[in-house]
């Protein structure tokens, strides 16, 4: 059975295009154009995924992710024009999956809701692959082309909170308390020179070695592969 996602928009040319764009990836749609109608739709229809838009003509989109995330093990993917920080890190306290911001490219657009559907089980992975980089949890060793690499204990401690949560964004203010443990000198600054290491350390030069994306301003992603 094809996984069911439901659109909520408001504007009708985008919900064709979301529309168009899921079938052909072999995706069942089914459509909302305002709140009432999405909470409907997802009692009706338990969709798998939800694309949601925050401009909704008679609630805050924000209002419906933790109703919907209360109401069954569904991924929540805003879709929204909205470009500001303190928007995206709203939805994703409240449970959103990602936030993606229109205008979108639809080939991302699916490629970030594959990752959220292959990550509703909230139980996190204990081997996490990227290229040439694995990520064993349990044995806390971290290799690139099969040789062990030496992390810092706070090197490790970011790279492992980026693991559990794998082709998700994972906010500053968790990764810090994560890695700093309630230390006074838990701060951005220091996050982004550990990301910096990690970078150098595990990936490969130029784009195709990309492993730690920075969703700028929110946190980061660990782009990982199953």
């Amino acid at each position: 059975m094809p996984a069911t996602i439901l659109v909520v928009d408001d504007d009708q040319p985008i919900r064709r295009l979301l529309r168009n764009t899921l079938e052909r990836a072999g995706y069942r749609v089914v459509e909302a154009r305002n709140g009432r109608e999405a909470l409907d739709q997802f009692r009706t229809e338990t969709p798998d995924a939800v694309l949601l838009d925050l401009g909704l003509p008679d609630r805050d989109g924000l209002e419906l992710v933790p109703l919907l995330r209360r109401s069954g093990d569904v991924a929540i993917l805003v879709v929204s024009a909205r470009e500001s920080t303190d928007q995206k890190v709203a939805a994703l306290d409240l449970g959103a999956a990602d936030y993606v911001t229109k205008p979108f490219d639809s080939e991302e657009l699916l490629a970030r809701l594959r990752v959220a559907l292959r990550h509703r089980d909230p139980v996190a992975p204990r081997l996490v692959r990227r290229d040439a980089v694995t990520i064993d949890l349990d044995r806390r060793i971290v290799t690139r082309n099969g040789a062990e690499v030496h992390l810092t204990r706070k090197e490790y401690d970011v790279l492992a909170q980026l693991a559990h949560h794998a082709g998700r964004v994972v906010l500053h203010d968790r990764i810090l308390a994560a890695a700093w443990r309630g230390e006074e000198d838990a701060r951005i600054e220091y996050l982004r020179i550990v990301v910096r290491n990690l970078r150098q350390k595990l990936e490969a030069p130029g784009p195709v070695g990309s492993l730690i994306a920075n969703e700028l301003g929110v946190g980061y992603r660990l782009l990982a592969e199953g």
